[in-house]
């Protein structure tokens, strides 16, 4: 699994994380997914109050091996009050955050500020911000230029490429780590590649190749991807192993991308 620098921030990243969307939104024990991810090298794991049950059962999974893992989660609010009473509700599960994130630019101004705050205080490690639809582009790129976040996290993959235009290249110029979410939903999976065209580009599934299609982008630092599947897990890591897509593979991918 490679692991790249997030931004400036100091902290190196898995290519392949985790999200914890729908899938730890459960009271079942998801430690064995846990360590199944953590034996196919992915430490990273990414919540949010958002997501239901999803903290607390990602607190519990994590007992006794927290320094071996990364968390990162947002604060989802309106409410200055509520986003304190998230942030200490975080740091009671976690003990401390790597990854901090103002969830769907929700409140920056009382959010940010909170956030700032705690990093100050060294309870947080990298502090950002993300959004899941293209149409908040144009904000998210704002608040990068104010140059007050570490790493940013947005929808991007074969079909979703609205990313390129504007927030990869000033990510690159401002020196800001890049999550991707939800690489694998909204259609992308519908495409039915060939065997020899999986084969051609030297992966087994066509969830491989989309994974491995965005972590080909260098400018990403991290892919999240969700699942409760043991088999899927190491699966999807795969994708984080070098060598990554030539452009010439990547043009193959987004060929298939656009039969679907």
């Amino acid at each position: 699994m490679e692991r790249r620098r997030l931004g400036k921030s100091g902290l190196t990243v898995p290519v392949i994380g985790m999200g914890t969307w729908r899938t730890f939104d459960t009271g079942e024990d998801r430690r064995p997914l846990v360590d199944a991810a953590i034996d196919s090298g992915i430490d990273l794991f990414d919540s949010s109050p958002m997501y239901g049950k999803a903290e607390a059962t990602l607190a519990r999974a994590v007992v006794g091996m927290r320094e071996r893992v990364q968390i990162a989660t947002k604060i989802w609010t309106a409410g200055a009050a509520e986003g304190r009473a998230q942030a200490d509700r975080a740091l009671r599960l976690f003990g401390y955050l790597d990854v901090y994130q103002v969830h769907n630019l929700v409140n920056v101004p009382a959010q940010l500020a909170l956030l700032e705050e705690l990093k100050g205080e060294a309870k947080v490690r990298a502090i950002g911000a993300t959004h899941y639809q293209e149409s908040a582009f144009t904000e998210m790129a704002a608040l990068m230029q104010s140059k007050r976040l570490d790493m940013i996290q947005i929808p991007y993959n074969p079909q979703r490429r609205s990313a390129e235009r504007e927030l990869l290249p000033l990510a690159e110029e401002l020196g800001l780590g890049v999550f991707v979410m939800s690489p694998l939903q909204h259609g992308i999976l519908n495409p039915r590649p060939r065997a020899a065209e999986l084969k051609a580009l030297g992966v087994e599934t066509w969830a491989q190749a989309v994974l491995k299609w965005i972590a080909s982008d260098s400018r990403v630092s991290a892919v999240l991807t969700a699942t409760q599947d043991l088999d899927h897990v190491s699966e999807n890591a795969l994708a984080g192993d070098p060598p990554f897509f030539t452009p010439e593979q990547r043009a193959a991918v987004t060929r298939i991308a656009e039969r679907g």
